[in-house]
């Protein structure tokens, strides 16, 4: 009997098979989008390049760890009583003992790559649609290129030569390609980048929508001609800004407030929207720069626990000391907590000073400064604020034409001390070049502090082993807690290691020399 009900099974089975109607089948309904058919018309385009942004607010999530916490400006507080992997390659990072293996490190490749991923799709795909108007497709297809160009010009930075892709991934073969050279890479970020500029409009108005613009793209083209010392292209681009309505806002602190996003001043900026509701996305590094704590309360308003993620970023007493007299900006970027931290490295609030004029905590308590340039109302406790993290302002614009400026032998003077003013600042005066070169990158230091600025800047100025041995050296003293072959800087240092599963999928790809 068992096999008669078997058999008749089967015989019901096929039955019903051969007599469904062939859509039943169809893996591809007609009234569902597939990759064949969705890139068609505006607005799908339009949700296209969205996504090709997405990717940054990840990566601003993790770029800290390869800019500013490389850097002699930030560090990390203690956190002895967790070795947890998350942890110790953090803390690595920060220390110069990464290597290949570090997940932080295949983050900050994975979300570059994913921008490019994304931003060919929509490139690759333009190509091939007659369904929207030239002057939408010319705009996508601009703010690709400038997305393009940024990832790459962050990615040959940090690796050095990488892969470059500039079709979309169709078929396996296509996703395994080897390492550029560098002057390939720069190639191409300079063709892209000048597209973007050819095809992108200056902002419409202020406050602008946060799409890429003419401006963002001008003042990307005039970073790399700047870390390639092509002085003169630099200040040719940097000198059309004022001419599309940039300009800096009057007070320094304001810039960095959600209720003045994509004002004047910014060049480009990752957005972010404050709240629990569908489609939000809050900034959530606001937690990360303060100390590790179960409550928050006395800093942020409202009763946070950022006792795993916490602890990062944390600004140095280098940068602290090396602000001048008078100057708005750190009580603008830097506050001081005092308090107390017990056997789980967890910090106990007691008081919030100024950092500016501060001395030192009373007697049983600690001061650990920590970021507050975006650390604003309001917060939400499961999410984050709604600051929005500058990539590009007006006010970088005008320290990179500074430099190109006093690089080419002419005064400088004008944009560097348009900076200095609004911070409070009496002007600087010109005593010869290599003095005003020193004092530029001092003014990067403290206009930019905080913003991903300060690695890329020692390094591509040649003082990066020098400055950051002598900032190591000095950390190691301040810090018992700091590993004493730490913040030790040698020249294979100034790349990352292309993260090993990158080089163990893909033999193409060549190991950066010492890891």
């Amino acid at each position: 009997m068992k096999k008669t009900y078997t058999y008749i099974g089967l015989i019901v089975i096929m039955l019903l098979i051969t007599s469904c109607k062939k859509s039943f089948l169809d893996l591809s309904p007609s009234s569902s989008y597939t990759d064949a058919n969705y890139y068609q018309t505006d607005a799908q385009f339009k949700q296209a390049v969205t996504a090709a942004y997405a990717p940054l607010r990840d990566l601003m999530n993790n770029d800290f760890y390869f800019s500013e916490m490389r850097s002699d400006n930030t560090f990390y507080q203690s956190a002895l009583a967790n070795r947890g992997t998350a942890f110790v390659f953090r803390e690595n990072l920060s220390d110069f003992k990464d290597g290949s293996t570090n997940s932080y490190t295949a983050a900050e490749w994975q979300y570059l790559y994913q921008i490019i991923s994304r931003a060919n799709i929509v490139i690759s795909r333009l190509k091939g649609t007659s369904g929207i108007a030239d002057a939408s497709a010319k705009n996508y297809d601009g703010q690709c290129k400038f997305l393009r160009a940024f990832a790459y010009f962050k990615l040959v930075r940090l690796f050095g030569g990488v892969p470059v892709f500039l079709n979309e991934v169709k078929v396996p073969s296509d996703a395994f390609l080897p390492r550029a050279s560098i002057d390939d890479v720069y190639k191409q970020i300079i063709a892209d980048a000048t597209e973007a500029i050819n095809q992108l409009a200056p902002p419409a108005k202020f406050p602008q929508t946060g799409e890429a613009t003419k401006g963002s793209a001008t003042v990307l083209l005039a970073d790399v001609y700047v870390s390639l010392k092509r002085w003169a292209d630099a200040e040719t681009l940097l000198n059309t800004l004022p001419g599309m309505n940039y300009g800096l806002n009057a007070d320094y602190a304001s810039t960095f407030l959600p209720t003045n996003k994509n004002s004047k001043e910014s060049l480009f900026e990752v957005q972010y929207l404050d709240g629990t509701a569908t489609g939000t996305t809050p900034n959530t590094l606001t937690f990360n720069f303060l100390p590790r704590s179960t409550n928050t309360t006395l800093l942020t308003g409202i009763a946070i626990n950022n006792s795993g993620g916490a602890g990062l970023n944390t600004p140095t007493p280098d940068l602290i000391s090396t602000y001048e007299p008078n100057d708005k900006r750190p009580d603008a970027s830097i506050g001081i907590t005092e308090g107390t931290y017990n056997a789980s490295d967890l910090f106990t609030f007691s008081a919030v000073k100024n950092v500016a004029g501060y001395n030192a905590a009373p007697a049983g308590k600690v001061a650990i400064p920590y970021i507050k340039k975006y650390l604003h109302s309001p917060l939400t406790a499961v999410s984050g604020s709604g600051d929005n993290f500058p990539i590009y302002r007006y006010s970088e614009a005008l320290l990179l034409l500074a430099e190109a400026q006093n690089e080419q032998g002419k005064s400088s003077l004008t944009a560097l001390n348009a900076v200095r003013t609004r911070a409070g600042l009496p002007s600087a005066t010109f005593i010869n070049q290599a003095t005003m070169r020193n004092t530029i990158l001092h003014e990067r230091r403290v206009e930019l502090a905080f913003e991903n600025k300060r690695w890329y800047d020692l390094v591509r100025t040649g003082t990066a082993i020098n400055v950051l041995n002598a900032a190591g050296a000095k950390l190691k003293l301040q810090f018992s807690y700091l590993p004493s072959d730490s913040r030790i800087v040698t020249d294979f240092r100034l790349l990352f290691p292309i993260p090993a599963a990158e080089v163990g999928l893909n033999t193409q790809l060549i190991q950066n020399q010492g890891y």
